[in-house]
Parts: structure tokens; C-alpha cells; sequence
């Protein structure tokens, strides 16, 4: 997703502090794992959290400075590995604009381990002027991935002026840690499959009921269809009654996403219920390019949860 405005960059950083200080869902408490598809019974083979229930350590990655980008007075350099008590890990970057104008620039994708990580960055610099600014990778994605060493980061940049019109956009770049020879990429993919059809895999691993904002519903997806994929969620009801969720990925190609779908707690509490014991929901899969459609998934009905307790590590 792009990120037009300073405001939405306020409010994602907003968010970003959110998750690091809470976790996109909460370790205290039960979750629930998902089970089959129109069965009653637990799936997934006993317990299974949401990464790998270790901290995020970074004191061993670094990397070598790099120009990431060079392209129509835009130049972007890789200069530091770091680590920050608050917003995690991150990369350091030299932003200079050479050109005439004054200029926003930030991501379109960010992809670490070949799993699709939320960006924060975005960096306005006038012309003629420089900017060191931090790339922060988010420590609840990477934990949520399973992601204990960095290893790679792969960026897509973006720049724009003040009218929202382009410089260039999804110019590609790709970074390399001291610790890529040590990079797992081993899918955590343990939970329920959902779908699996055009490329796209589509797997239910927890049902969190004291997230931040509500409910989420913890997905693992990849792709291997040849492009791009949007993925939505339509018709969603929990316990008989229709939802609005909060949802929205883009998985790029040969690519991996951890994603949760977010039920508020005002639409549960507006329909007295307590407790998620059955979904049902279709996915709406899409070119993430064109919006043309790739499937509309038969509804996934009666998805039923069994308790989960997590380890507290």
C-alpha cells in the first residue's frame, strides 16, 4: 500500500509503536487454533504459536554500504544495520534528492526473508538537500514470520512530489546481511489449509480474542502464481452473524505474508457475541496490478476453534 501523506505515515508509525509494545495479537491468555473446514475437531496437530516464540535478536547482522537506488536525482544508500529498543531492527539509509524539486519518498513493498513486512518509511526532502532516515523492519511481523536472523531485504521505493505525481515507483532493490548464509526460509505454515487453488496457498493458524483491537484471525499466505495477488475477505460472518473486517494484503510473487484478519470489538459486543466458536468467510483474490480477477472462493463454512494455550516465552 502506498502511503500518500505525511498523516498516514503518523498513523501507521502510530500503529507500528502499537504492535512492537503489544504484539499484532496478544501472548497472554488462550488463543484458539483453527480446525477443518466443516469439522468439529482440532487441527494442526497440538499447540502452535505465531512465530517461534523467541525474541528478536539482531547483534549479529550488518551490512556493507550500498547505493540502493540512483535514478533521476534520487539516490538512496544503505549505511548501517541497527537496532532500536522501541521500533526493533532497521536499516539506515542516506536519502540525498539532486534535483529540482522537493520530493517524498518511500516503499511500496518490503520484503525480508522472502516474507512480506508492513513498511514505515517515508522520507520527505527537499531539493537539493539530504536526510539520514532508518528503514525499521516491524519486530511483531518478523517474530510473527518466525523470523530470528535477518538475512535479506528486498525493497521497492517509490518517489513522489507534492501533487502526488510519480518520479518513479517500484524501483527494486535488493540488500544483503551478514547473516544471509544463515537465513531460514523454512514457510511457518503450521494450521488448517483454507485454500489452496491459482497459485495461492492460504492457511488458518490462530484465532486471537484479545488482539489490540479485537479479534484477529492470524493467516499464512504464498504465493506462487506468476504475479502479484491482492487478497480480500467478503461475506465474513461470525456465529451466524455478518461481519465487517479489517483486511487487506498484497503478496508479490514466489512470496510469503503472515497477515491477521481483524474483527473489532464494537461490531462483536454489537451483536452480544463473547466468544468466536464459527466463520465463515470467501477470499477474493486479484491482480495486484490490473484488479483483474484471479478467484472468488466458495465460502469456507463452519470453521471451528479449539483452545490453545501458548507458551509465555
Amino acid at each position: 500500500m502506498k502511503k500518500r501523506t505525511n498523516l498516514l505515515a503518523l498513523v501507521l508509525s502510530i500503529t507500528a509503536i502499537t504492535f512492537t509494545l503489544l504484539g499484532c495479537s496478544s501472548d497472554t491468555g488462550q488463543k484458539k487454533s483453527i480446525a477443518a473446514p466443516g469439522s468439529g475437531t482440532e487441527a494442526g496437530g497440538g499447540a502452535e504459536s505465531s512465530g517461534t516464540g523467541t525474541d528478536q535478536t539482531s547483534a549479529d547482522e550488518n551490512v556493507n554500504e550500498q547505493v540502493l537506488v540512483d535514478q533521476d536525482g534520487i539516490k538512496i544508500t544503505a549505511t548501517e544495520y541497527v537496532t532500536d529498543s522501541i521500533w526493533g531492527d532497521g536499516i539506515k539509509l542516506l536519502v540525498e534528492n539532486n534535483s529540482a524539486k522537493d520530493y517524498t519518498i518511500g516503499c511500496d513493498a518490503l520484503i525480508v526473508n522472502d516474507y512480506m513486512i508492513t513498511d514505515l518509511f517515508s522520507a520527505d526532502v527537499a531539493a537539493g538537500k539530504k536526510s539520514n532516515e532508518v528503514m525499521y523492519l516491524s519486530s511483531a511481523e518478523l517474530k510473527a514470520a518466525g523470523i530470528d536472523t535477518v538475512g535479506q531485504i528486498e525493497m521497492y521505493f517509490h518517489a513522489y512530489d507534492s501533487n502526488w505525481d510519480n518520479l518513479f515507483k517500484n524501483v527494486y532493490s535488493k540488500l544483503e546481511t551478514s547473516e544471509f548464509a544463515n537465513m531460514d526460509t523454512t514457510p511457518n505454515d503450521e494450521g488448517q489449509e483454507l485454500y489452496n487453488a491459482n497459485g495461492v496457498r492460504i492457511v488458518g493458524k490462530t484465532v486471537d480474542e484479545n488482539s489490540f483491537w479485537g479479534t484477529a484471525i492470524l493467516l499464512y499466505i504464498e504465493n506462487t502464481s506468476g504475479q502479484n495477488v491482492g487478497i480480500n475477505v467478503d461475506n465474513m460472518s461470525i456465529n451466524g452473524y455478518m461481519m465487517t473486517p479489517l483486511f487487506s494484503t498484497t503478496v508479490y510473487d514466489g512470496k510469503k505474508s503472515i497477515d491477521d484478519i481483524t474483527i473489532m470489538s464494537s461490531d462483536l459486543e454489537a451483536n452480544g457475541i463473547t466468544s468466536v466458536d464459527q466463520v465463515e468467510l470467501k477470499f477474493h483474490i486479484y491482480n495486484a496490478e490490473s484488479y483483474d480477477t484471479i478467484a472468488d472462493s466458495d465460502a469456507i463454512t463452519s470453521v471451528s476453534y479449539t483452545h490453545l494455550t501458548l507458551p509465555t516465552n
